[in-house]
């Protein structure tokens, strides 16, 4: 392995334990999901699923299930990026699970260009079309983290 190889697995770990911190602010029962954007080794988004801003946060209906209108983490973490002043053109999202269908298709449109994951789903489409449109996908085991 290359110095520069080994000294980007050190930081995307490094960036994936902090994924995996902003994860606790979800308030969501079934699942709790941190995610980072980060662009010349700083963060400049974060996200973690949960209810839009101003509603309850209660992200599970009465018997267990995920209410429809709960935002995905890398969803939180790219509207975040609408609202300030940054770009995420060609940065590297972290986030603690493969990313879904609807949310890869945001994360190619935001022009993010790197997708580090730790926890894989058990639908694969999300991270097929992200290597699809050329986005470099790295899997990484939560054991390893």
């Amino acid at each position: 392995m290359k110095q520069t190889e080994h000294k980007q697995e050190i930081l995307d770990k490094r960036y994936m334990r902090m994924a995996q911190i902003w994860a606790e602010n979800s308030y969501c029962q079934r699942r709790q999901v941190g995610a980072l954007i980060v662009k010349d080794k700083m963060i400049i988004s974060d996200g973690y699923n949960g209810t839009p801003s101003g509603f309850e946060n209660v992200c599970e209906d009465e018997h267990g299930l995920t209410k429809p209108y709960v935002l995905h983490a890398e969803a939180n973490a790219i509207t975040k990026i609408a609202r300030s002043s940054n770009s995420s053109e060609g940065a590297t999202m972290y986030v603690t699970a493969s990313p879904c269908i609807e949310c890869a298709k945001l994360i190619i449109q935001a022009g993010i260009k790197r997708v580090v994951y730790a926890e894989k789903y058990r639908l694969e489409d999300g991270i097929e079309l992200l290597k699809r449109a050329d986005i470099e996908v790295v899997y990484l085991n939560p054991e390893n983290i």
